[in-house]
């Protein structure tokens, strides 16, 4: 029997992601990918893989029960933080597994954020439009279910790594750009978006985020001038309700609504990763600016594999601590040290 990783129980949101497909814009479908492409590339690093090979099962909100079959497997665990166990003995985030053949790894749900990722050495899928991720929107692959069996590849190492994660799972200040309609919105306008306190509202998937606050709605002159045009990841729309509505990495590729901001391609992804009710507050900055978050995001995903270490395990963790030769050679309380 080959290697797989066995779905027993599979949660609401479960689905395989990579870097997604760019390139298609203009046949009408998004990018789409891993919402947090950071914690893709933490997973890969974990496992020693490259970026661009990186294939995980994203869960959104929760995970599952997943079995070890036809070989011992090496896991990974990034992203938003989930207690996981592997036979009912707790593991650390963040960091790389032995799932020993036959075992079950368990993941409950988020603690912060939303997206966690489960890495696989050797995760492998079928290749459709280039990409071997799930676009849910556009009905490319689908949501992962009970019983199915993901192929992998037997355990390269024992695990035991792991790597120091970026915070990015409560929101907070989220730049933006000046985007195609943002003059039709007054100076008023403008300063009340960066002023708001806003949430990150609980009606928000692959295909974007809502963002909720109290007070007046947004509206600009451009809101009944509009024609349907190109959009992409990242717009800010102002929806009819006057609320500001994040596209996210599954948008469709048109839309109608005007477009006050852009998020910047280095946030994008702390917008995804925010939970419900997370506060975010909208700031400009300049083209220079996030150009230089762009390309210093680039530099620590380069930086990942020398950022893994050795895990130190915790005494409490180990239940055959007693097997451990824990002191070498031999002591006495009546040695006299200047001997």
């Amino acid at each position: 029997m080959s290697a797989a990783l066995r779905i027993i129980k599979a949660g609401p949101g479960l689905s395989l992601q990579n870097a997604g497909r760019p390139g298609f814009l203009d046949k009408g479908l998004s990018r789409g990918g891993a919402m947090d492409p950071l914690a893709l590339a933490e997973g890969a690093a974990l496992l020693g893989q490259p970026p661009e090979a990186a294939l995980a099962v994203e869960m959104a909100g929760a995970g599952g029960v997943f079995r070890a079959e036809g070989a011992d497997l090496l896991v990974a665990l990034t992203g938003a933080p989930m207690a996981a166990g592997i036979e009912g003995a707790r593991v650390a985030w963040s960091a790389s597994h032995l799932l020993p053949e036959g075992s079950e790894l368990s993941i409950s749900g988020a603690s912060a954020g939303s997206y966690g990722y489960l890495s696989v050495a050797g995760l492998d899928a079928p290749e459709i439009l280039g990409a071997r991720s799930a676009h849910l929107a556009a009905g490319i692959g689908g949501r992962l279910q009970a019983e199915e069996a993901l192929a992998c590849a037997p355990a390269p190492g024992p695990g035991g790594l792991m790597i120091a994660a970026e915070d990015r799972f409560g929101g907070g200040d989220i730049r933006v750009l000046p985007s195609v309609q943002t003059d039709a919105f007054d100076a008023d306008t403008l300063a009340r978006l960066e002023a708001t306190a806003f949430r990150k509202d609980a009606r928000a998937n692959r295909m974007g985020a809502r963002l909720s606050h109290a007070g007046d709605g947004f509206s600009s002159t451009a809101h009944l001038a509009i024609l349907s045009e190109i959009i992409v990841p990242g717009d800010v729309q102002v929806i009819g309700d006057g609320a500001p509505f994040v596209l996210l990495n599954e948008c469709q590729s048109m839309g109608g609504y005007p477009r006050i901001a852009t998020v910047i391609s280095a946030d994008l992804p702390r917008v995804a990763q925010a939970a419900p009710g997370s506060p975010i507050r909208l700031r400009f900055v300049t083209l220079e600016e996030a150009l230089a978050a762009r390309e210093a995001a680039a530099r620590h995903v380069a930086s990942l594999p020398g950022r893994v270490v050795p895990r130190v395990r915790d005494p409490g963790d180990i239940p055959d601590l007693l097997a451990y030769q824990l002191v070498d050679g031999a002591i006495s309380a009546h040695h006299d040290k200047d001997a």
